[in-house]
């Protein structure tokens, strides 16, 4: 069991996710349909002076082809546009420190893991990219990749709770209202939180301090609490330091600490209850709510006792008190790593307070394990949302129409050969990703030239590596070096892989679901509210990561567990 401090976070965030679901989902409800909200009389001009720039008329929706190759040109001038001013970073103001272009490769890797909301980062934040790269480059980024997501949702949402219509919403109106009333403002007020708690936030040139043996250190600020705020919120991950969230300039404390993963899990567990509201009956929202919480706290809870036992091969070396405190901040612990461990892998956001590398083999697996199952546990800003509906309720719809011999509903309309398929195709692309660029990391020569341990512990981090860009998580188990033409190749095919090929269906999807008519609730219809369903979804889910990744499995984490346990280590 936790210690109390470890367990009054683990029990206070989770209760507090609980008691702001409702008001919050609510409030993405009426952002969405266009509803007056308390922000409108601010952001009601603005909203209306960014159509007019565009050229865009906020009554015209999009059938889901138009909306898919919406997202696909934003995205790529997003990836264009971060990519040329990396290039461009030395002859750009804002640089105090003098830093000079990005490597081609490395420029590519970036400007796709942030368009792709991983913020994979396969340089060291700090000594890598100047002010204006890190505000007008990442963390614009932050706030567009979060908001792609989330309106993805949105878009799956109205294409499952619409009748017989043709179109799902209008992208470019969707991604500015989900900025600019719900992003915009959380992160604001977080980040001058943020700031109070002692997250640097400033324009000042990094300053060369001397130690009392004589050294001299660098100590590096810049406008970071911005940054952080939306990181976590978006879940993005992306930090401005390499520690990323271990750094006291991003996490000072157990209240930032705290706010941290408050932010992390909020909006995707809200959204549950905005899809309930949609669909007119929120108990379809707590349904899905209790699915992900299922899942999430038993991950806290496996990833929370593995970190607690320390390793039996070291007690010299291990207060086994403490538990395993190799790789983390003896301001947080064993305990609450572990809990921001599983918060940051069962989400899309990829934050660290502690590095996974150095947690034990079981407690490793827990997070490799739920980017696998899709990050849906609550899963990233919307993409755990439709990740959720696209790997778990189509497919959980269609296997409890096979036991009951009819065709399956979901929301009362048919599932389909069309549908399935859709969810099929997602579900290969992110498994065959995730396996087919970790097979051929492990034989080619320049894939073995990056992992730094050997054996199995080596071969998970090639596995967690690829798990974490095709998952768009972007947090790493830190014994990778990364940084050569090879990872930052195949990272960002493995990036653009698990974002479009789990959006296109996912819109294909709800194009299909919004013409469809709703039939009549019969005898064989299984309900998709209750204890039952809730089971259900959480079986699918399982049985499929399981089937696909633990083989893969086999070969890292659970033989290194086994060999540890025989007193062999790597």
């Amino acid at each position: 069991m936790p210690n109390l401090p470890g367990l009054i976070q683990i029990v206070t965030v989770l209760a507090a996710i609980v008691l702001v679901t409702r008001p919050v989902g609510g409030y993405m409800r009426r952002v969405f349909e266009g509803e007056r909200t308390f922000l409108s009389p601010l952001m009601r001009p603005v909203e209306r002076g960014i159509y007019r720039v565009m050229g865009v008329d906020e009554t015209v929706e999009q059938r889901w082809t138009g909306y898919a190759v919406s997202i696909l040109v934003f995205a790529f001038v997003g990836i264009l546009v971060l990519y040329v001013q990396q290039r461009l970073q030395g002859s750009l103001p804002l640089n105090p420190s003098g830093f000079g272009a990005v490597p081609q490769d490395l420029s590519f890797n970036t400007a796709v893991s942030f368009e792709t909301n991983t913020n994979w980062q396969n340089y060291s934040g700090e000594n890598t990219l100047s002010y204006l790269t890190q505000m007008a480059g990442l963390t614009v980024r932050n706030f567009t990749s979060a908001a792609m997501g989330l309106v993805v949702a949105i878009a799956l949402a109205r294409g499952l709770v619409r009748r017989s219509a043709s179109t799902i919403g209008n992208f470019w109106v969707d991604v500015t209202r989900s900025t600019l009333y719900i992003l915009l403002p959380i992160a604001f007020v977080a980040a001058l939180v943020l700031v109070s708690q002692g997250v640097v936030q400033t324009l000042n040139a990094s300053t060369t301090v001397h130690t009392l043996q004589g050294a001299s250190q660098t100590i590096t600020v810049g406008p970071f609490a911005s940054q952080e705020a939306i990181k976590e919120l978006g879940n993005n991950g992306g930090g401005p330091f390499n520690a990323n969230s271990a750094h006291p300039f991003e996490n000072p404390n157990g209240l930032t600490n705290w706010l941290e993963m408050f932010l992390i899990l909020l909006i995707p567990f809200a959204l549950t209850n905005t899809f309930g509201r949609m669909a007119g009956n929120e108990k379809q929202g707590w349904a899905l709510f209790a699915a992900m919480m299922v899942l999430l706290v038993v991950a806290i809870g496996v990833v929370t006792w593995s970190e607690q036992q320390g390793n039996p091969l070291y007690p010299q070396a291990v207060n086994t008190a403490l538990g395993n405190m190799e790789g983390k901040e003896v301001r947080f612990g064993a305990d609450t790593s572990a809990f921001f461990a599983a918060v940051t892998t069962g989400t899309s956001t990829g934050a660290v307070n502690s590095m996974h590398d150095s947690f034990l083999p079981l407690g490793g697996m827990v997070p490799l394990v739920l980017i696998q199952l899709g990050e849906i546990t609550p899963g990233g800003i919307g993409a755990g949302f439709y990740g959720h509906v696209v790997f778990g309720a189509i497919l959980a719809v269609f296997i409890a129409g096979l036991m009951v011999g009819r065709t399956p509903e979901y929301l009362g309309k048919k599932i389909e050969s069309y549908e399935i398929k859709m969810a099929i195709l997602a579900v290969l692309a992110m498994g065959g990703s995730i396996l087919i660029f970790s097979a051929i990391a492990s034989v080619a020569p320049p894939g073995l030239a990056g992992p730094l341990n050997a054996g199995p512990h080596g071969f998970s981090e090639i596995l967690y590596a690829y798990s974490s860009q095709t998952g768009n998580n972007g947090s790493a188990f830190a014994g990778l070096s990364g940084n050569t033409l090879f990872y930052n190749l195949t990272g960002a095919f493995a990036m653009l892989i698990g974002r479009f090929a789990e959006i296109i269906p996912a819109l294909a999807i709800a194009g299909s679901m919004a013409a469809k008519r709703r039939v009549a609730p019969s005898l064989g219809t299984f309900p998709t509210t209750g204890p039952i369903w809730v089971a259900l979804l959480i079986g699918v889910i399982v049985i499929v990561g399981a089937l696909t990744f633990f083989p893969a499995l086999s070969l890292g984490p659970i033989v290194e567990q086994l060999k540890m346990a025989a007193g062999q280590v790597f």
